[in-house]
């Protein structure tokens, strides 16, 4: 045991305290004990895609699944986002925040507001709407483009996979075949997805979860378990 002599203050006499100092080691399985037990790894995600594709019906299946005591809202009753809405989930040790932002076109010059801060990216596509599909593709090349982005997970859901007729994967990945050499040495997957059934919502956020906890590049934040 390692002791140091502390005196006792506002005294005359030599008294003195002895205070126990932990070893290096035990500081080290402290500090860890108190992180297993009262924080979590806090991982930032974007939601990123034009408007009416599918994006907050996504998150609120993605809420509805992970948090036990979430009863969600009414998905017919969602309306296009204005701004931003927020969601938490836990999955492990791991708590990912999401952010949703708008995806009108007035609104994606907001978007790279929020790049410094995330540490992974989903990008979804309204595989209904081939009329937009160029206008996605747009959205999506320039968004990539970012430097602050480099080295991010990016997962593309081809949203809307329950309509008869809908673009298939392999058709997106076609269409947007010339954005490949920019999506660099990240971790990446296009995945089908139908949001409103929540076909493909546990496989897509377990996956990003995986990817966001290996990436060194983009250590997670330190939050206290509330």
């Amino acid at each position: 045991m390692q002791a140091r002599l502390t005196p006792r203050a506002n005294t005359r006499s030599a008294n003195y305290l002895f205070v126990y100092t932990p070893p290096p080691k035990m500081y080290t399985l402290l500090s860890g004990l108190y992180k297993y037990m009262f924080q979590k790894d806090e991982y930032c995600v974007l939601i990123l895609g034009l408007d009416n594709a599918g994006k907050t019906t996504f998150l609120e299946q993605t809420k509805t699944k992970f948090s036990k005591n979430y009863k969600g809202m009414n998905l017919s009753k969602i309306t296009t986002t204005v701004g931003l809405n927020i969601g938490t989930i836990n999955v492990g040790n791991a708590r990912l925040m999401f952010w949703d932002l708008g995806g009108q076109d007035e609104l994606q010059s907001l978007w790279d507001k929020y790049y410094a801060e995330s540490h992974g990216v989903i990008y979804v596509i309204d595989s209904t709407d081939e009329e937009r599909l160029s206008e996605s593709k747009e959205a999506f090349e320039k968004m990539i483009s970012s430097e602050t982005l480099e080295g991010v997970p990016l997962l593309v859901l081809a949203n809307k996979q329950d309509v008869p007729n809908c673009m298939s994967v392999p058709d997106i990945k076609t269409a947007f075949s010339d954005c490949a050499s920019k999506i660099g040495k990240r971790d990446c997957l296009v995945q089908p997805c139908t949001a409103l059934t929540g076909d493909g919502v546990n496989e897509g956020i377990e996956w990003m979860v995986k990817c966001v906890v290996r990436n060194i590049h983009r250590p997670p934040r330190q939050k206290d378990i509330t």
